[in-house]
């Protein structure tokens, strides 16, 4: 596909033209009019994209045909995966009953939560992710390691005081990605999620440097930044059938959770449950078809990490603190 000088007035008429359909949106608002306006938002970008492209393609004496041919099937790529999308946020609206992600967070609701320091001392825990300062959880499995540490810090979020919680994954003793992520519980134990910085690393041939290089920060969001909302990242008291979003920072973190069964069995060498494991559906309309099992024992967390249909096995390797 090219789109040459001779149709740019009618790609942008049409696009205007379902700009002008989607209007109704903003009057009716709900989860599926929100998605189907995302639909057209990526369409957009798209065709930011190819003109880009194309006039990079044009910046040449020898005009390059398969430069241009290039950009047009990225952009046919593009909107097949922005249908995909589409269809999955449609999916994930239907499971909600078209409801808005409005969660009662901020400084209005800072009397439902607690001193996170508290923890593990005056608070209990969340017996299925024990943000208790010291503790620790190593895993292996899929190439990688990673640890993560409940640190003795606190970030203030729109009035909410979080913990910071601090993950390293590595490959072959070389950091790939450390995250910084922010999570609160409130006075019912639940553990909300409230945004991450996730720096991503990666070694290049032939550098001689320190280390690792920063290669982006992609997925990192913050409640309350750019109209992104918190989620509740692990109930206290799940319900099976439920379906809750863990993060809402649009097309950049769209993770949710389906809570499968609550009585599931799981071993790793870090841990076990015989009938006591929560088990979890994860997944995200960002990635559609991608999801993951997850299993948490309680009062050490989460031990198990499947991906569905591959051989891809992420296990607790040890727990060290404190759990409910």
């Amino acid at each position: 596909m090219r789109i040459d000088n001779s149709t740019t007035m009618t790609v942008v008429a049409a696009g205007l033209f379902l700009f002008a359909l989607s209007s109704n949106a903003f009057a009716e608002a709900g989860c599926s009019a929100s998605a189907h306006t995302q639909r057209l938002a990526c369409e957009f970008d798209l065709r930011d994209d190819f003109y880009t492209v194309t006039a990079q393609c044009l910046d040449t004496a020898n005009e390059d045909p398969a430069c241009f041919g290039a950009a047009g099937d990225e952009f046919d790529d593009g909107l097949e995966e922005c249908d995909d999308v589409l269809a999955a946020r449609l999916d994930v609206c239907e499971s909600l009953d078209d409801a808005t992600h409005d969660p009662a967070f901020g400084e209005d609701f800072a009397a439902n939560f607690v001193d996170p320091l508290e923890i593990g001392n005056s608070v209990d825990p969340n017996p299925w992710f024990a943000l208790v300062p010291g503790n620790s959880w190593v895993y292996a499995g899929d190439g990688e390691s990673i640890e993560v540490v409940v640190t003795g810090k606190t970030k203030l979020i729109d009035g909410i005081s979080c913990i910071v919680v601090i993950d390293t994954a590595m490959e072959d003793g070389v950091v790939v990605e450390i995250t910084n992520d922010w999570y609160a519980q409130d006075t019912s134990g639940n553990v909300w999620y409230c945004g991450e910085i996730a720096e991503n690393f990666e070694e290049f041939d032939g550098d001689d440097t320190a280390g690792p290089e920063l290669v982006d920060i992609d997925g990192s969001w913050k409640a309350g930044r750019d109209k992104a909302e918190p989620g509740i990242l692990l109930p206290f008291d799940p319900q099976v059938g439920d379906v809750i979003r863990q993060e809402f920072a649009q097309t950049d973190a769209e993770d949710l959770i389906e809570i499968l069964a609550v009585d599931a069995t799981e071993t790793s060498p870090g841990g076990s449950c015989a009938g006591t494991c929560l088990m979890t559906l994860d997944f995200t309309p960002l990635e559609p078809g991608s999801v993951e099992h997850k299993f948490y024992a309680p009062g050490i967390g989460l031990i198990v990490e499947i991906k569905p249909g591959t051989s891809e096995r992420v296990e607790l390797a040890s727990f060290t603190g404190v759990g409910q």
